[in-house]
């Protein structure tokens, strides 16, 4: 009988130790799951335990958290609703089952994946407001002991402190992913993008902004189209001695020949039709601070002479003005075309080309620093979960192998769009492969062959420019026909301009 005494006094001294520490902090949701566990475990000596939460649109459970020899194969496997654990949802109670192979609710296919064999299995609902969101399960008691009334009784009061807890945890964890989202993005009163990057090829280029943020020097990034350079204007811009002062953006693309020249410099009373008062350029709004001119490659050729001077001498005229404006402004453009070619073909002056390239820095493409694909991902996912009003936890381990293997032609944004659109379309708690609809390319045509690329024979021109040419060729009538000649959807596949595509099609005479 003292034995029994001293045995319920240690339970309950340790049921004390666990209330105490596991309302103490809710910063960490997984690690919290990991030491309800681990104390459900030491009050009844057991070999393992999982935690399965419901999957309500799937009608299933999932583990989340296994511990024990197997733990590590048991986690993301999905359990029917017509398992032990499942007749502990529908039940919204307790269950001891200490004959497993003689129970017919007994899922055998957990067991067959991983090798480890159950024998006797106390399970518990794990509840939120009285409503069964998952259950704690405990297996194999040490010693081939049979679960009793008595463990039953100190995992109920366990699993009653850990639904509050997990409930307050994931309440805490969702704001703070909301806060995180929304001051990252806000930074002395002015919008920010936040920079997601853990890549060793992406430190490399922040080691380079930092160094060149200290100058006032003109920057060029380049890069492919979705990269993220504008996240990097910023970060110059931030880094240096400006950072007080304004960052002003200017897509060069998005205006027209007439209006760009108004948006750069302004305009005064009268200047043309519209002009009923005078209006301030981005130029003199940047005053004191940084200028980010994102597609440089695509300004008109009359405008580029008027950007040169500023870059010289920091003076300007608004249009229709004669009176000469001068700024401080430190300069940064971004362009995912080739200037040497522009230049080349006489669409881009070679003297504005020089005087921009005073600094290149070259952002690596997505496919290219494959480390940030996860961390990017599970950002936008913690985003488009609050904006959707779902509340999404992870990728589930399919889908997370699908955006790692995925070569993302698009690039960040291009991920952005799935993740949003996977939020949009799926339910939670887990992203699934359907939800991301990425199609794969079949490894076989990957790579054009010679024909195709317009190459045959040893007497054929292979010079590189020829051959980049050839490849432009055959990769812009590839996409093309994917979309069925929309132009509009072949572009948003390519990440380049309508107008850059026309001509392309037009210089390239596909048909």
């Amino acid at each position: 009988m003292q034995v029994e005494s001293s045995k319920v006094i240690e339970r309950l001294r340790i049921l004390v130790e666990i209330n105490s520490l596991i309302n103490s902090s809710y910063s960490d949701v997984d690690a919290l799951l990991v030491f309800i566990l681990e104390s459900a475990m030491r009050l009844v000596h057991c070999e393992s335990s999982s935690l399965l939460l419901l999957d309500r649109d799937s009608s299933s459970l999932r583990f989340v958290v296994a511990l024990g020899p197997k733990g590590a194969e048991a986690k993301n496997i999905l359990v029917n609703r017509n398992s032990i654990a499942g007749w502990v949802v529908e039940n919204n109670q307790s269950l001891i089952v200490n004959d497993v192979l003689a129970d017919p609710r007994f899922f055998r296919s957990v067991q067959d994946a991983t090798g480890y064999v159950t024998k006797n299995i106390l399970a518990i609902p794990l509840r939120i407001k009285g409503n069964c969101v998952g259950v704690i399960e405990l297996l194999n008691k040490n010693g081939l002991q049979p679960f009793n009334e008595d463990d039953l009784e100190f995992l109920e009061l366990l699993s009653n402190q850990a639904g509050i807890a997990y409930s307050n945890a994931d309440e805490f964890r969702a704001a703070q992913d909301s806060i995180s989202v929304l001051s990252s993005t806000v930074e002395n009163g002015r919008e920010y993008h936040p920079f997601v990057a853990k890549s060793p090829e992406i430190s490399k280029v922040l080691d380079i902004v930092r160094n060149v943020a200290k100058s006032d020097a003109t920057i060029l990034l380049t890069g492919e189209s979705g990269v993220g350079k504008e996240l990097f204007a910023e970060q110059i811009h931030l880094n240096s001695s400006r950072r007080n002062g304004a960052f002003v953006r200017v897509n060069c693309a998005a205006l027209s020949p007439q209006l760009l020249e108004s948006e750069l410099f302004g305009h005064v009373k009268g200047a043309f039709t519209d002009a009923v008062s005078d209006v301030m350029g981005r130029f003199e709004k940047a005053d004191g601070g940084t200028l980010f001119l994102d597609e440089i490659g695509e300004i008109p050729l009359n405008l580029q002479a008027k950007l040169l001077r500023v870059l010289q001498e920091q003076k300007f005229e608004r249009v229709g003005s004669s009176e000469t404006v001068s700024v401080d402004v430190r300069i940064i453009v971004a362009t995912n075309r080739d200037l040497e070619r522009l230049v080349e073909e006489g669409s881009f002056r070679k003297d504005l080309y020089y005087r921009l390239n005073v600094v290149p820095i070259c952002i690596p493409s997505l496919r290219n620093r494959r480390a940030d694909i996860e961390p990017l991902a599970r950002f936008f996912l913690k985003r488009f979960s609050l904006e959707t009003k779902k509340n999404f936890r992870d990728f589930d381990a399919d889908s997370l192998r699908c955006l790692l293997s995925y070569d993302w032609p698009g690039n960040v944004r291009e991920l952005e769009n799935i993740i949003e659109r996977a939020c949009v379309l799926g339910g939670p708690p887990y992203i699934r492969v359907e939800d991301l609809a990425i199609k794969s390319v079949p490894a076989e045509k990957t790579s054009p062959c010679p024909e195709e690329m317009g190459i045959s024979g040893d007497d054929a021109d292979r010079t590189l420019k020829t051959a980049v040419t050839n490849f432009k060729k055959f990769y812009l009538k590839k996409i093309l026909q994917e979309v069925g000649g929309n132009q509009t959807k072949a572009c948003k596949i390519l990440g380049l301009q309508r107008t850059y595509v026309s001509r392309l099609i037009s210089e390239l005479d596909i048909r």
